[in-house]
């Protein structure tokens, strides 16, 4: 029994890297039992950091080893996305707070242990589908072996895979453009429009055909045009190689805030100051 138990725990040092997580249902499904997994966290092998959920001890829990653990092994189709994405990318000086709240898009249902976890943040959990295509694609084709020098890899869908902090095992974040879009449907409720202009200002380098692929996919009306509201007042010089009559930008005009002031170009109604001309004088 013992042999049996050391080998095991070997097996598992080689299938969970420390301080990642998975569930007992992953562990079942590797054969590891309920009785051998209580001995494992008697014995201080694993730890529970939530009902159900199991690591590899190794310092204090991130959201980042969590981001990772259901993305390269638990195989949800999650991505970190929206505002977390542009912090991830360097956009974190635009935004008024950072790390309190950590926004995931996802395909699916997100397991009920996900929010009960000991972290100093708080994550946010978006429907991934709502305006912009699916993207599991990305998790057939990385895996936790593709680690140590890995390098930003644009993926499809507007999706990019990045090295964390942990140990640069990969991350699958939104680009840039995806991120941006993803922020712009927070609008208003949840995210300012000031804090989305001066997003905008520091796009200087998005890339205009993983642009043009999303907005071409892009469900939302509101986003779609919010965009090049932001867009034009900037004026980048990408914008110019924007197809907009590909874009569908709906028919009818649009309400975001009431007492606002009505943009004529792409009929929505926002708040006086961005409805104005342009930052640059090019409306």
């Amino acid at each position: 029994m013992t042999i049996q138990i050391s080998n095991k725990l070997n097996s598992l040092t080689h299938q969970l890297p420390e301080g990642l997580l998975v569930d007992a249902a992953w562990l079942e499904k590797e054969g590891y039992s309920r009785a051998l997994r209580h001995q494992y966290v008697a014995a201080n092998w694993l730890e529970q950091p939530a009902r159900s959920v199991f690591r590899r001890p190794r310092g204090q829990l991130s959201w980042e080893q969590v981001v990772i653990s259901l993305q390269m092994l638990l195989k949800y189709p999650i991505s970190v996305g929206g505002r977390t994405a542009l912090e991830l990318g360097g956009y974190a000086h635009y935004l008024q707070q950072t790390q309190q709240h950590i926004h995931l898009y996802s395909d699916n249902k997100c397991p009920t242990w996900l929010l009960k976890l000991p972290l100093a943040e708080t994550f946010v959990i978006h429907n991934r589908t709502h305006f912009l295509p699916q993207s599991k694609i990305a998790l057939e084709s990385l895996s936790i072996d593709d680690s140590i020098s890995l390098e930003k890899a644009v993926m499809p869908a507007g999706l990019m895979v990045m090295p964390s902090s942990h140990w640069n095992l990969p991350l699958i974040i939104s680009t840039p453009e995806r991120a941006y879009l993803e922020l712009l449907d927070e609008l208003p409720q949840h995210e300012s429009f000031h804090m989305a202009d001066m997003v905008m200002e520091g796009l200087t380098n998005l890339s205009p055909l993983r642009l043009q692929s999303l907005l071409e996919a892009t469900n939302s009306i509101k986003v779609k045009r919010l965009f090049f509201v932001f867009a034009e007042r900037h004026n980048h010089a990408w914008l110019k190689r924007l197809d907009i009559n590909k874009i569908d930008l709906g028919k009818g005009k649009r309400t975001l805030v009431k007492g606002g002031k009505f943009h004529t170009k792409y009929q929505i109604t926002i708040p006086k100051e961005f409805a104005a001309e342009s930052v640059n004088g090019i409306y």
